[in-house]
């Protein structure tokens, strides 16, 4: 079986490469090398007996000719963070996506199996338990109560303080960030062209997703590595709203082998999953276990700055993959001592965020409460 991964020398591509390879496959990567997060060019992790094609999911002859001779595709190209390239995030989320099912269609290509990256973000709020109403999901923090610093999102029915519960894949689609509107189109074109050209799909929801070779590049994407250049640079990184908002961070490693996981399993056919821990951590929290992990003294700033559109608390309930048999290896602790321990083979570290910041700043992506 042959297998095309698309962002195959990204965070997540390029380990689902390696376990590919570990199990005897041929591998095809193609990969643009955004000099956003390759700034120096070809990474050092790409394997030698892996082919690989510099190239874009948005230019069709070139991804025609990738789909060529493969069994099955792997779909971890993406543009994300939060940035003000609203149309990058449709023609590489949304239309990359939509080019591969085309050229599929146009080629009569004989593919067995796609599994292509969702995210959480397409939920917007996750689920919340109110004492009257019960389970409810809210709807989007508006900036009017971010400017006040009301942080917490309140019932939708009632008004009333709720508690924050895990999200399971039957809540409703709520995202409003171009990023999670773009995979969500993905999302659904992978699920509906699948059943249209009668090739088994599968979209997985990931929650935050960290790990070794997370661009130490980027500022825009990659809190784990934002935190770690900051940190290293003696500089306190920035916490947005209070910290005390959480997420589910889940190790690469884990999410490399949900994506194999399901690829080799009819059941997941045509199925969308999440894919996560299912274990709430705060903001302030990961800084503090990073920090150890370094063996820094925390240090952050809070200073009540916001992003529109980010949603408090969400964390998974994977229990639907687990069914089929995945389950995380990896705890919090010792997957930030794998990143400690890759960055720190690096020697010095620059740090590229807190330029971006006032780029940030200076479109609105970031917002300070009680500034208007």
């Amino acid at each position: 079986m042959k297998a095309l991964v698309t962002g195959g020398a990204g965070l997540i591509g390029s380990h689902v490469v390696d376990r590919l390879l570990a199990r005897g496959q041929e591998v095809r990567i193609l990969d643009n090398l955004d000099e956003q997060t390759h700034p120096e060019g070809r990474p050092d992790w790409i394997p030698a007996d892996a082919e690989f094609v510099h190239g874009d999911v948005r230019d069709s002859d070139t991804l025609e000719r990738c789909l060529e001779g493969v069994d099955e595709v792997y779909h971890q190209a993406a543009f994300g963070g939060f940035t003000t390239e609203i149309s990058l995030y449709y023609d590489s989320n949304a239309t990359g996506t939509a080019r591969i099912f085309e050229a599929i269609a146009n080629r009569g290509l004989d593919i067995r199996k796609v599994v292509a990256a969702s995210s959480q973000a397409i939920y917007g709020e996750g689920l919340y338990r109110c004492p009257d109403h019960g389970l409810v999901q809210p709807w989007m923090r508006t900036i009017e109560r971010f400017e006040r610093e009301q942080w917490e999102p309140p019932c939708p029915e009632c008004g009333k303080d709720v508690t924050p519960e895990r999200t399971h894949e039957e809540v409703r689609w709520n995202g409003e960030t171009p990023y999670a509107v773009s995979k969500l189109a993905e999302e659904r074109t992978t699920i509906g062209m699948g059943k249209r050209l009668g090739i088994p799909t599968v979209a997985l929801r990931y929650a935050v997703t960290f790990g070794p070779r997370q661009s130490v590049f980027n500022p825009y994407t990659g809190v784990v590595s934002i935190f770690s250049t900051l940190l290293l640079n003696g500089i306190k990184p920035v916490v947005y709203e209070d910290g005390r908002q959480t997420r589910d961070f889940i190790f690469v490693g884990d999410i490399a082998n949900a994506n194999v996981l399901v690829m080799g399993d009819e059941r997941a056919d045509h199925e969308v999953f999440n894919v996560g821990r299912g274990v709430p951590v705060n903001v302030i929290e990961l800084i503090e276990k990073l920090a150890a992990s370094y063996g820094l003294e925390p240090a952050y700033e809070i200073g009540g700055q916001f992003r529109p559109g980010d949603v408090r608390h969400l964390v998974h309930d994977a229990s639907r993959i687990a069914e089929l048999g995945w389950k995380p290896e990896t705890s919090l602790e010792d997957g930030l001592g794998e990143v400690v321990e890759w960055i720190n083979g690096m020697g010095a570290v620059r740090e590229y965020f807190s330029s971006a910041l006032e780029r940030l700043r200076q479109q609105g992506v970031v917002m300070r409460a009680g500034s208007s």
